[in-house]
């Protein structure tokens, strides 16, 4: 197991966005890129590491379903954080549907390029 987080760069306690002051600041001041099934809110922090959030919107599946959904984020933004500017916080938002691993990785790179995040 150890093994894999070394491989996709790991996520560390502090790129999350745990209070929920900074996910409604995110919401209402951020701004925002969508592509189909997928949005992505951002902003500017202070800091020099991106952080990062996962919600789903109300209604989404089971309990089975929210958990599968939140973990193929989260290893999709393992892959990609070393190809980010650093300096932002995120909410990655996701809604019910053609839900995998693939899928979502091509969502977030062109959420991303939209957002002008991706390094060059």
């Amino acid at each position: 197991m150890e093994a894999n987080l070394l491989k996709t760069g790991g996520f560390k306690r502090d790129e999350h966005i745990k209070r929920p002051a900074d996910i409604h600041r995110l919401f209402k001041t951020g701004k925002k890129v969508s592509v189909a099934g997928a949005k992505l809110f951002y902003m500017l922090n202070d800091r020099n590491i991106n952080r990062i959030g996962f919600p789903l919107p109300r209604g989404y599946g089971n309990a089975v379903e929210r958990n599968r959904s939140k973990r193929y984020s989260r290893e999709t933004y393992r892959f990609f954080k070393t190809h980010l500017n650093t300096g932002y916080d995120m909410l990655f938002l996701v809604y019910p549907g053609n839900d995998s691993f693939h899928s979502r990785c091509a969502q977030f790179r062109t959420l991303c390029q939209k957002a002008g995040l991706l390094r060059d």
